[in-house]
């Protein structure tokens, strides 16, 4: 009984999330990113906010803006503006993105990256999800010391 309780239940939940990722839908989200796995000389701590906003141009794909504010050691060290693609896998709540960003760092250098990303997507309730996801800035003006593999961790509001 409790398995075919807690099958109706997910059921149901898997339903009503289906309904977020149509086309149309709004989104807007934070996160705490630069939780780097990765280490060089240039970055011993780093951490950052990211804020995003984005629209369902078709069913289950996401076009999105984002800012971004990053720490370093012991100051603010750089500023990031970008637009992505995100790509929702209903069945299982896996997200796919890949984007492009311009980030400004405070001592004058500026980059751009190329930011593929794997996520997952989990509901809290209809509208609030929970959004980890693992990415890759790849720095295209210098790749060995500015490209980075980071975590990040988000909260979403689909309406």
């Amino acid at each position: 009984m409790k398995k075919i309780l807690f099958f109706a239940l997910f059921l149901m939940t898997a339903t009503s999330a289906f309904a977020q990722f149509e086309k149309g839908k709004r989104y807007v989200g934070a996160s705490l990113t630069g939780l780097d796995l990765s280490y060089d000389d240039s970055r011993k701590f780093h951490f950052g906010f990211d804020a995003s906003a984005g629209y369902f141009l078709f069913d289950d794909v996401m076009v999105a803006g984002q800012l971004g504010l990053n720490y370093g050691y012991k100051a603010w060290q750089e500023f990031s503006a970008g637009l992505k693609g995100k790509y929702y896998i209903e069945q299982n709540g896996i997200t796919l993105a890949a984007g492009f960003k311009y980030t400004h760092l405070f001592k004058s250098y500026n980059d751009f990256t190329l930011t593929p990303e794997i996520g997952y997507c989990y509901f809290l309730n209809r509208y609030v999800t929970v959004e980890p996801s693992l990415y890759y800035d790849m720095s295209l003006t210098d790749f060995t010391d500015h490209s980075q593999v980071g975590l990040r961790i988000g909260i979403g509001i689909y309406f």
